[in-house]
């Protein structure tokens, strides 16, 4: 299994502390969001890797040689060339579409409990993790899913009182189903290159059974803004302490 981090944004709101980094460099605890990732993964039993890069990548290409000897992981890169006028469905796809194996796709700017990596990585089925408990907003990713367990709508503008919960940026693709899940990726990026991967959900879960891991009241948050990364540096102290 091969977990996928995204971390080719530019990270405009989160400005200047993303002038010469990307969000995934930055420091909370001590740690970095990256190297705090690998960590929560490495801890799952993941020790493959694949990041994607774009927005100041010299600086994650820099790293990664330490990263690699230091927890003992393999770490390859791939470039979104073309990160400022693309977004994630772009971003995965391009990491995605050679490869033979389950993977798991992680936002590069999420601060997670590292239970929740735990919970998805033994994960049986393609699966995505939904917040069941966080207040929703516009902004939240939502997602309505009927008893069949089959996405009906997905996105930032669907109904609030509607919602199932809000997908957090989390998710799996057993090795089975990603071939389909690549076509639909492709299908959002030739319809718009501003699509986000997660659309591709939706499509998929009418062809194949998912699974939908529920955080139950388990913390995380991305990091979008500066108030996103306030909330961060609180949330951070309530985790087991890390060793980095």
């Amino acid at each position: 299994m091969i977990a996928i981090i995204l971390a080719a944004g530019t990270g405009t709101r989160l400005r200047p502390l993303t002038e010469n980094i990307p969000k995934p460099l930055l420091e909370i605890g001590g740690i970095t969001l990256l190297e705090r990732m690998l960590i929560n993964c490495k801890s799952s039993g993941i020790t493959e890797f694949i990041v994607v890069v774009g927005h100041k990548k010299e600086a994650v290409l820099k790293i990664i040689p330490r990263l690699e000897e230091k927890h003992d992981v393999t770490i390859n890169t791939v470039e979104n060339k073309n990160y400022a006028t693309t977004n994630t469905s772009c971003s995965v796809y391009l990491a995605t579409n050679d490869l033979n194996d389950s993977i798991i796709i992680i936002n590069g700017d999420n601060l997670v409990n590292p239970l929740i990596i735990q919970g998805i990585a033994y994960a049986d089925r393609t699966s995505l993790i939904v917040d069941n408990y966080k207040k929703l907003t516009q902004e939240s990713f939502k997602l309505i899913l009927n008893n069949e367990k089959e996405i009906t709508d997905i996105g930032k503008k669907i109904s609030i009182t509607r919602s199932t919960g809000e997908f957090i940026g989390i998710s799996k693709v057993i090795k089975s189903d990603l071939p389909k899940f690549n076509e639909y990726l492709k299908e959002l990026i030739e319809e718009d290159v501003q699509n986000y991967y997660d659309l591709a959900y939706e499509p998929l879960s009418k062809v194949t059974i998912m699974d939908f891991l529920f955080t139950d009241g388990l913390k995380w948050t991305e990091i979008d803004d500066m108030d996103d990364w306030k909330y961060a540096q609180r949330l951070v102290k309530t985790f087991k302490d890390m060793k980095n």
